[in-house]
């Protein structure tokens, strides 16, 4: 891979971090509007008002989050099937542990998945589809790793041809990319699609306005790829210097604001800007070593974990809610304890998966055998640490995001 511009040290970025623990809360308290928990409707549709633009933002967040940081933490003398081994240990491990969870569970508490859409599943190609039984199969959050997947495979040939882009360029790139993403809701808004089959109720579309405005590959690599520019706009000295405070602000009001436009522009467009801001200048503030919640052990820790979050807690949300009866429901306040439960479950069950599966085949398989022989035993031990440690180090290490 080509070496980036660096007119700013590549460090790493603990306060993007313990940004995807927030991230990945929003996902979940946006998932857990679909249990309706509470017994008060009022309840519910303040519920449901205050936190329904926080799946995708959300995954949004971590589309923009993954071509960012990948392409912060590239190294020059890289190669496509080194990257490519890397990605899959990080991923995929996580994923057939919570899909075989996730079948287990539909088989015993609900309808045993279809072995075509739950291959599919397996295979990481469900997000290929606009049938929404293929799509959201087995673990139906997977279908961004599908997304992200394609991504991975496509983002040592991105890199080449985005390091080649002008420094003083990079910035009507990241335009041009915005404006596409508002272009396709536009777009997709006016096409003659079909109108059979189901319908997606939380957004008020159809099956295939759903996938071709917020599921599909191409159209969710437009955020990765917006994410693999601004990288470079930090890497080549060409950042603005919009401080965190006000990027963050500028977030907070984006997210206030979807409320105020059609909600096909809600799914995508609306907070593109802001979060393509708040990103770099999470990264700079890290630079810069400026002081920073977000980089407080507890929120790097999370940050750690939240992948593993991310796979399990659409699980604990819904299994969760049929093993204490399906379909009950409770007063405002033991509600929302009910809720902060699954949230403590969820924590619990990253945790295991973080540190039994994710480390482990990270530490085990990322890299040739023949290579980490090659290498001192303290190097591997220092290497080992590094991975796991909140503590910066010299050059940046890969912070995936929860779809990988």
């Amino acid at each position: 891979m080509d070496r980036l511009d660096t007119a700013v040290p590549t460090t790493r970025l603990p306060s993007l971090t313990g940004m995807r623990i927030i991230a990945a809360g929003m996902i979940f308290f946006f998932h857990a509007q679909f249990e309706h928990v509470f017994t008060d409707p009022a309840a519910q549709d303040v519920y449901a008002a205050i936190l329904g633009q926080g799946g995708p933002t959300g995954v949004g967040f971590f589309f923009i989050l993954s071509g960012f940081v990948l392409t912060w933490s590239a190294r020059a003398d890289d190669t496509p099937g080194r990257f490519w081994r890397r990605r899959f240990f990080k991923v995929y491990p996580n994923h057939f542990v919570t899909f075989l969870a996730a079948a287990l569970l539909l088989t015993w508490l609900a309808t045993p998945p279809q072995p075509g859409p739950a291959l599919l599943n397996l295979s990481l190609l469900q997000a290929w589809t606009p049938d929404l039984s293929v799509m959201l199969s087995v673990n139906s959050v997977s279908w961004s790793l599908s997304c992200e997947a394609a991504f991975y495979l496509l983002f040592p040939f991105l890199l080449t041809r985005i390091n080649r882009i002008r420094p003083e360029r990079l910035w009507w790139w990241a335009g041009g990319l915005l404006a596409l993403m508002w272009l396709v809701p536009t777009v997709v808004a006016r096409l003659p699609l079909p109108t059979s089959g189901p319908h997606i109720p939380w957004h008020d579309v159809s099956q295939w306005q759903f996938w071709l405005a917020y599921t599909a590959p191409p159209v969710r690599a437009l955020d990765f790829v917006l994410g693999m520019v601004m990288a470079r706009v930090v890497l080549s000295g060409k950042w603005i210097g919009l401080p965190l405070g006000p990027a963050f602000a500028l977030l907070v009001a984006g997210f206030l604001a979807a409320d105020l436009v059609p909600v096909i522009y809600r799914m995508v467009a609306v907070t593109a800007i802001p979060m393509a801001l708040v990103i770099p200048a999470a990264a700079v503030a890290d630079v810069r070593g400026g002081r920073s919640l977000l980089r407080s052990p507890v929120m790097v820790w999370l940050g750690d974990i939240s992948f593993a979050f991310y796979l399990w807690h659409r699980l604990v949300l819904r299994f969760g809610h049929v093993l204490v009866g399906t379909g009950r429901q409770w007063a405002t306040l033991p509600a929302i304890a009910m809720l902060l439960a699954a949230l403590a479950v969820t924590i619990a069950l990253s945790w295991l998966l973080y540190r039994l599966v994710e480390v482990p085949a990270m530490r085990r398989w990322s890299r040739p055998r023949r290579r980490a022989a090659a290498v001192a035993p303290q190097a591997v031990a220092a290497s080992a640490e590094a991975l796991v440690s909140p503590k910066p180090a010299p050059v940046a290490l890969p912070l995936e995001s929860p779809e990988g």
